[in-house]
């Protein structure tokens, strides 16, 4: 679905937090596959690049150098240390999306909701996607390919502590149903794309309706 006047919207950040196996995931696939107007954000990392993947187009891959110097030039809306691994989202491409009037998708845990609603809370909306229940939580965990007790184990733990900070965000939704989340879900952006700070295009036709041009 495209916009026909992307000009005259700013866009939305769009971040969706979840516990490892609620599906936030298949929810912003489903997002983007509706809408071209919905991009996936591109994190930078300072891991190695996997042999299929396309530097923009999967990541920015930069040395742990680069990293740290853009660090030091508050460069990144967010960033986080994952095991040896550095990740974050850069200012400079997310705003150049927003501009051209693309809402942009970030999945990241509540730490990272909160660094970017700090950041720029008025592009920001956020969604924390929560599962049924903790038994159908743990049941899609194990079926996972490769799962064992002891991971299963270990992500339910991780998925409580997440669980536990629902409150910091816009908006929850319960996923019993993947239509009826996706639906919500969408529901959720057309909304707050109608938000009146997004709308480039009011200014100038009420300045033209009070004759101030």
């Amino acid at each position: 679905m495209m916009s026909s006047n992307l000009e005259k919207r700013r866009g939305l950040m769009l971040v969706i937090s979840s516990p490892s196996g609620a599906g936030k995931t298949t929810l912003a696939r489903k997002l983007m596959a509706e809408f071209d107007t919905v991009a996936l954000s591109i994190s930078a990392t300072t891991r190695t690049p996997r042999p299929n993947e396309v530097e923009g187009q999967d990541y920015y891959f930069k040395t742990h150098d680069r990293f740290h110097d853009l660090v030091k030039q508050g460069a990144f809306l967010e960033w986080a240390k994952v095991f040896d691994h550095y990740y974050g989202s850069l200012k400079s491409e997310t705003e150049a999306k927003l501009s051209a009037g693309f809402d942009v998708i970030f999945d990241v845990d509540w730490q990272g909701a909160d660094a970017l609603h700090d950041q720029v809370p008025n592009d920001c909306v956020s969604v924390f996607i929560l599962p049924p229940s903790i038994e159908a939580l743990a049941s899609r965990l194990d079926q996972r390919p490769g799962s064992t007790p002891e991971m299963v184990a270990r992500r339910m733990a991780d998925a409580k502590a997440e669980i536990s900070h629902w409150r910091r965000y816009d908006y929850c939704i319960i996923n019993d149903d993947l239509g009826m989340a996706y639906s919500q879900l969408r529901n959720i952006l057309l909304v707050e794309r109608m938000k009146r700070l997004r709308q480039n295009n009011l200014a100038p036709h009420v300045r033209a309706l009070l004759g101030e041009d």
